[in-house]
């Protein structure tokens, strides 16, 4: 089972977003070492306590300063931009990275309804387009346009030697099947969605048909994990990250991003604690070493993924790389954790 990781570049309390975007890169250069397959870098716009809302410049950053671990956009918002802009960008990423970009796109807004109206005119009718945006991008990317089409005569120069790997993203049927159709690998936020995963699964298998060099569906699950020594302390260093998402559900997160401990209790403060924990344990894997990779392993093997993406989070971001050095030694042979 390779693994991998999901970054948002969050911003913790008493932080600063430059902090954050440097912790982004501090945590793709411990992904390679710690063996992880890839490190994704999502986007996000006036979202209070994230960082990146450009992650195609941070990867350039981040690439520049590791040397194995692929790297990629999870995902580029397609709906706010020209596929033809975009496939030039990750096309200059792989140029310069050879072999080791990958290209997610998504139809979510990633931010407020003002965003998406200051970032696009028509953002609505462009998501229900995203199938036609998504095709004229792998065209890009194949550089394949049939000779009477208007955008047969152009490049989206430079032509790498090993082109972006192109991936859907979602959390439903929809996305699901457009990447079957398109051959497409499919990454599903089962952190965001968990209700609706083995229907998302079962709909990109049904309609998968090959193209390009993936002949066989490929389906990661991206997934919430936290791992202590202890599961107690893995509870108690995941408050701040429920307190956080919490007040998100609420409407309420502001730039000062994740708590620390103490004041995730105090927010909390009233809530049920043991009711709390008793919800995370049925959507996140929280816990000891072994209670967390018996988690994991059995998500890959109930929804046939062939890979998990984890999201982790913690105020301390150094308890954060602690949580991904123990599931790497659990579960990435040969790692260096």
């Amino acid at each position: 089972m390779k693994l991998s990781i999901l970054d948002q570049a969050p911003v913790t309390a008493g932080g600063t977003p430059r902090e954050a975007l440097e912790n982004a890169l501090r945590l793709a250069q411990e992904g390679e070492r710690l063996g992880y397959s890839r490190y994704w870098l999502a986007e996000h716009h006036d979202l209070g306590g994230l960082a990146c809302s450009a992650p195609e410049i941070m990867l350039g950053y981040i690439g520049a300063r590791t040397s194995s671990i692929r790297l990629g956009a999870g995902a580029i918002l397609l709906p706010y931009y020209r596929p033809y802009k975009v496939a030039e960008t990750f096309n200059l990423l792989s140029t310069l990275f050879p072999g080791r970009i990958d290209l997610g796109v998504a139809r979510s807004p990633g931010g407020s309804a003002e965003v998406s109206m200051a970032l696009s005119d028509n953002f609505l009718e462009k998501v229900w387009k995203l199938p036609e945006a998504y095709e004229e991008l792998l065209r890009f990317l194949d550089d394949d346009h049939p000779e009477d089409h208007p955008h047969s005569r152009i490049k989206a120069a430079p032509i790498p030697a090993s082109p972006p790997e192109p991936w859907v993203l979602g959390t439903s049927e929809k996305s699901a099947k457009l990447a079957g159709e398109t051959g497409s690998a499919y990454a599903y936020g089962h952190f965001m969605n968990d209700e609706n995963t083995r229907r998302a699964m079962e709909t990109y298998f049904e309609h998968f048909r090959p193209r390009r060099s993936l002949k066989r569906p490929y389906f990661m699950l991206a997934v919430s994990a936290f791992c202590a020594d202890t599961t107690e302390r893995a509870l108690e260093l995941y408050w701040s990250t429920y307190a956080w998402r919490w007040l998100a559900s609420q409407g309420k997160t502001t730039a000062e991003g994740i708590p620390t401990v103490e004041q995730a209790k105090r927010m909390l403060a009233g809530e049920n604690l043991e009711e709390i924990a008793n919800r995370i344990a049925l959507k996140a894997a929280v816990g000891s070493p072994a209670d967390v990779s018996r988690r994991l392993r059995s998500w890959a093997e109930a929804y046939r993924a062939d890979e998990l993406m984890i999201v982790s989070y913690a105020h301390d971001f150094d308890e954060r790389v602690r949580s991904y050095e123990w599931i790497a030694r659990e579960l990435i042979p040969g790692s260096r954790a």
